[in-house]
């Protein structure tokens, strides 16, 4: 993993939206359905950011948000494709997290299941490597030809 690349919470809702329409971008077989897109975007600018840079150079984000009391998401997270399999996936999970558990228990994700896509499947790959677990398939929630796995993870507190 690189030693030269900051995780930092970014709080402008204008800079929040212009990293995540870069990155997002960059990544078409992940986020190719521009309406998606533009509302991953959009909701960004709400939630809590995280970004990975090196120096002035944005490499990937990851977005927090409630769903339960309990509960967080990864609403979305993306790294360039330039900088994949590079560690920076897992360093901004890891940061994630630490914010995670400040209030929450558990956190989610929700990503396309297994056997559909070669790219997501790589996701969850990713995931199971962070120690999530599978939790259920919804198979109409999004659309027929993308079923929703819901995988989620124990956060250990301190307290």
């Amino acid at each position: 993993m690189r030693k030269d690349i900051k995780i930092e919470q970014v709080i402008n809702s204008e800079q929040k939206s212009e990293i995540v329409k870069d990155v997002l971008l960059d990544l078409p077989e992940w986020f190719g359905l521009p309406e998606s897109t533009q509302e991953y975007i959009k909701q960004s600018q709400e939630l809590p950011l995280l970004v990975a840079r090196q120096e002035n150079i944005i490499l990937g984000f990851i977005t927090l948000k409630k769903t339960s009391e309990a509960t967080c998401e990864i609403h979305c997270m993306g790294v360039k494709r330039k900088y994949h399999r590079q560690g920076i996936g897992q360093k901004l999970y890891h940061e994630f997290e630490q914010l995670a558990e400040e209030t929450y228990d558990f956190v989610q994700v929700k990503t396309v299941d297994e056997g559909h896509y070669e790219e997501y499947d790589q996701t969850i790959a990713f995931y199971l490597s962070l120690g999530f677990k599978k939790l259920e398939v919804f198979p109409t929630l999004w659309d027929k030809w993308n079923p929703c796995l819901i995988m989620v993870k124990k956060l250990n507190k301190d307290s």
